[in-house]
């Protein structure tokens, strides 16, 4: 599920490239060939930052792809396409904009593999949508109920899908606007549903993916108004 997200964002931003960006298929390929594997990287890395008393004590398992945290993706190609950006001298804003409304769309995607998968489940719980999982191979406790936290990031995610498809037009004057809105409410989500989601506390009491959360609505925020103020 994850490759085939990868897959709907590259056939994105190349039909984005047909509709007249100003990006080439040169820079979509080049950008892809740095931001997936950045991606890979810096999800791979939280993952095992989030679970480090585990991994700690399995040091031969930190290689892999068994476990892949969506916010260290997210950021890692974000991290991936700047650098791209910089040394290409693209615009950086413009290209993230183009990204953005394919981004929740994508996850969407991937948390089609975690419900599968029985990963990312919530705390238990008797709620009238509780899900248990029953097969021994699923990453979720089997024989218990809990949240269906990846549904709920679906349906929030597809609400997300539909506001950014209709500020596309509305913020495009402003580059990067448009990814800033996404990725703040992306991260006001995570800080929210990690109430309801089972996990290893991080920080405070918290989760890593809730205090990431934090972290970036305190730093784009500020850029987001800023960038709009100087606009105006």
């Amino acid at each position: 599920m994850v490759t085939t997200a990868i897959a709907v964002m590259v056939g994105w931003i190349i039909w984005q490239v047909k509709r007249g960006a100003e990006i080439s298929y040169d820079d979509v390929l080049t950008g892809a060939l740095v931001a997936i594997p950045s991606g890979i990287v810096f999800s791979r890395l939280l993952h095992v930052l989030d679970y480090w008393e585990y991994y700690g004590s399995h040091t031969s398992q930190i290689l892999g792809l068994d476990g892949l945290s969506i916010y260290g993706g997210i950021l890692g190609a974000v991290i991936g396409i700047f650098l791209f950006s910089h040394f290409s001298n693209r615009r950086f804003g413009y290209i993230m904009d183009i990204v953005a409304p394919i981004v929740p769309v994508a996850q969407i995607i991937g948390r089609m593999g975690c419900v599968l998968n029985g990963c990312c489940y919530g705390k238990e719980t008797d709620i009238f949508c509780a899900v248990t999982y029953t097969d021994p191979d699923s990453s979720a406790p089997t024989g218990i109920s809990v949240h269906p936290t990846q549904i709920y990031e679906m349906i929030f995610l597809a609400i997300t899908a539909v506001i950014i498809w209709k500020l596309k037009d509305r913020v495009k004057k402003v580059e990067g606007s448009l990814f800033l809105i996404y990725i703040t409410a992306y991260s006001l989500w995570r800080f929210l549903i990690g109430f309801f989601r089972d996990g290893q506390d991080f920080f405070l009491g918290l989760l890593q993916a809730q205090v990431i959360g934090l972290i970036v609505v305190i730093i784009v925020v500020p850029v987001l108004v800023y960038r709009w103020r100087k606009y105006s």
